[in-house]
């Protein structure tokens, strides 16, 4: 159970950095090294795997609204 909070998390954090650096590149692109380049990084794959993003997102939504 804690698994799929976990990977909600994760989803959450992709897909927001993603919107955040799609409004102010300059924000995350500064801190590419480092603990706040955990956020760059996140970043990074959810614009290079939005597809497979976007699927994880939907399939962990539908396990969320009606499998729990």
């Amino acid at each position: 159970m804690s698994f799929c909070f976990l990977l909600t998390v994760i989803l959450l954090l992709i897909c927001t950095c993603a919107y955040i650096r799609s409004l102010a590149p300059s924000l995350l692109d500064r801190n590419k090294t480092g603990l706040l380049g955990i956020f760059w990084k996140c970043a990074r794959i959810g614009e290079r795997k939005s597809p497979y993003v976007a699927v994880c997102c939907i399939v962990m939504a539908f396990s969320i609204l009606f499998i729990q």
